[in-house]
C-alpha cells in the first residue's frame, strides 16, 4: 500500500520501516497511528521479511502525538449521550494501543534505532520493540503526565518490566528528559551509538544478523519471550514444550545439523 506518512523498504530479508513526517518532528497524527499498524501487519504476513527496523527521518525519531489530534479528539467523540461518548473515547483508545501492540504482535523481531526526541507516545512505541539502539543525542520521556494525562498506550505497562519500578515511576511521575546514556545505564536501550546514522546502520546489522537464522526458530523464540514474560515459569516451560512437540522436528532443524557437520552455512526457506 502507499503510505503518506512512513516508507516501508525492504532490503533482502530486513524491512526498514520510517517514520516520515520530519517537518513536524513525526508526530503521531492518525494516520500515522493506522499506518504503523497496517506496515507492521504486513511485515507479520510477508514471509520474505524475517526482521524488522524503526526509525524516523529528520532530526527526530518522534516527538509523541500530534497536538491537533489531541486537541480533536473531544470533537471526535463527541455525542448527546455521555455514556457513548466515553465509549468512543474509549474504543480510540483501544485503537492507538492496537498500533503499539502491533509491533510486540508482529512474530518477527522488531528493533527501534532511536536519535533525537522519543517522548510520549513514541516511548510507548519503542517499548513495544524487541531491541531498542540509540543514538547519542536521544531523549526520552514519559510526556503524558506534564500535559495532564494518564499514560494509556503501553508505557506504564512495559516500562517497570525494562527499567525496574523505581525507575520507572520516576519517569513517568516527573515527566523528566532521559539522556542516552542513563538510558543505557537503565537498560532502557541496548546501546549507544554516536549518531543517528551509526544507530541505524546498528539496527540494520543486528536485523541482517537475525534474519540469517532460521525464521521458525526466530518466530517461535520471541512467543515463548512475550509468554514467558506474562506467565508463571511452570506455565511457560509447559507452553514451550507444547510449542517444541509441535515445530521441533522442522525442515530448518535439518539444515542446521547439516550446515554444522560439513562446516558450512544453513540456508532457511521463508
Amino acid at each position: 500500500m502507499d503510505y503518506s506518512t512512513l516508507t516501508l523498504n525492504v532490503d533482502g530479508h530486513v524491512a526498514h520501516v520510517a517514520l516520515n513526517r520530519p517537518d513536524k518532528a513525526n508526530s503521531l497524527n492518525e494516520a500515522m497511528w493506522q499506518e504503523l499498524q497496517a506496515a507492521l501487519e504486513w511485515c507479520d504476513a510477508e514471509p520474505q521479511v524475517r526482521a524488522v527496523v524503526l526509525s524516523g527521518n529528520g532530526k527526530h525519531f518522534c516527538a509523541g502525538i500530534d497536538l491537533t489530534m489531541l486537541m480533536g479528539m473531544q470533537q471526535a467523540v463527541d455525542d448527546s449521550c455521555e455514556a457513548r461518548k466515553r465509549e468512543k473515547l474509549r474504543r480510540l483508545i483501544l485503537r492507538l494501543q492496537g498500533s503499539v501492540n502491533s509491533l510486540e504482535q508482529c512474530r518477527k523481531p522488531v528493533i527501534a534505532a532511536i536519535h533525537g526526541a522519543c517522548v510520549g507516545g513514541a516511548l510507548d512505541i519503542v517499548l513495544a520493540a524487541d531491541i531498542r539502539i540509540a543514538a547519542a543525542n536521544a531523549v526520552f520521556s514519559v510526556r503524558e503526565v506534564a500535559v495532564g494525562m494518564v499514560a494509556d498506550v503501553g508505557t506504564l505497562q512495559r516500562l517497570a518490566r525494562v527499567v525496574g519500578e523505581g525507575h520507572a515511576r520516576e519517569m513517568a511521575l516527573t515527566a523528566r528528559d532521559l539522556p542516552a546514556a542513563e538510558a543505557e545505564r537503565m537498560h532502557l536501550v541496548n546501546r549507544v551509538q554516536p549518531d543517528a546514522e551509526s544507530a541505524l546502520a546498528d539496527a540494520l546489522a543486528t536485523a541482517a544478523q537475525i534474519a540469517a537464522m532460521s525464521p521458525l526458530a526466530v518466530r517461535g523464540t520471541k512467543e515463548i519471550l512475550n509468554y514467558s514474560r506474562d506467565h508463571s515459569v511452570a506455565d511457560s516451560l509447559n507452553y514451550v514444550a507444547t510449542w517444541n512437540a509441535a515445530m521441533l522436528l522442522s525442515d530448518d532443524i535439518q539444515q542446521a545439523v547439516m550446515a554444522a557437520v560439513s562446516g558450512g552455512k544453513a540456508t532457511f526457506r521463508d
